[in-house]
């Protein structure tokens, strides 16, 4: 099952909105600190609900534990900076998706130490997608291609 990793967030709401995402979607977390927020913060626990209860969620002091904790899986990256979409990308079950901070994205070591490195086109002239609403596209086309959507019970 793919994983979704965000890289020392900046903004719980963000950040418990893809809790909840993931929760419903039964897709693991990660967290790489440290965070620009205290991770019991009420805007975080406000986003994420009582949906937080159902999360696998992993928190990591810093890249170098994410990396051994996930030795052997592919890093796939979104950034502003790809020259790919993430439309013509083949994903794998392993994968472990990564979003940037919200202030400034990933420095360039990780850059350099990702797989991948994908982004969502857009028109020209404007920055960049929210990272949840980024995250939550490219972590749905990631289900969809490895048919990984949890089953529906209605």
């Amino acid at each position: 099952m793919p994983r979704l990793a965000l890289f020392e967030p900046d903004i719980p709401q963000n950040a418990g909105t893809l809790m909840r995402l993931c929760a419903c979607l039964g897709v693991a977390m990660d967290i790489i600190e440290p965070c620009g927020f205290v991770i019991s913060d009420k805007n975080l626990k406000r986003a994420g609900m009582d949906y937080i209860e159902h999360l696998d969620l992993t928190r990591h002091m810093n890249w170098e534990a994410f990396k051994t904790a996930h030795a052997g899986r592919r890093r796939v990256l979104l950034t502003t900076k790809a020259a790919g979409s993430y439309l013509d990308f083949a994903f794998r079950p392993d994968d472990v998706l990564i979003a940037g901070r919200e202030s400034a994205g990933v420095p360039e070591h990780v850059h350099g130490q990702c797989d991948a490195r994908l982004l969502i086109p857009m028109r020209t002239g404007l920055r960049s997608l929210n990272v949840a609403l980024a995250s939550a596209m490219v972590l749905g086309e990631a289900l969809r291609q490895t048919k990984m959507f949890p089953a529906s019970e209605g």
